[in-house]
């Protein structure tokens, strides 16, 4: 199992092309989110799926990222 099941921050930062204070900040609501729904979540770092569901809207982030 090589693939990695998290974003990091700089990673979404360069992803969607903001700095790192933003990336924080996003990763921080997200896993905000989570925590509400009963999650456990990671600093620093958002599950890919979330993350893609969140931000590009689902099944189509996938084409979007690739």
């Amino acid at each position: 199992m090589n693939e990695k099941l998290y974003y990091t921050a700089d990673e979404i930062g360069q992803m969607i092309g903001v700095g790192r204070t933003k990336s924080y900040r996003i990763v921080r609501q997200l896993n905000t989110e989570l925590e509400a729904k009963g999650y456990l979540t990671v600093g620093g770092k958002v599950p890919k799926e979330f993350f893609n569901e969140k931000y590009f809207g689902g099944s189509h982030a996938k084409e979007v990222i690739a």
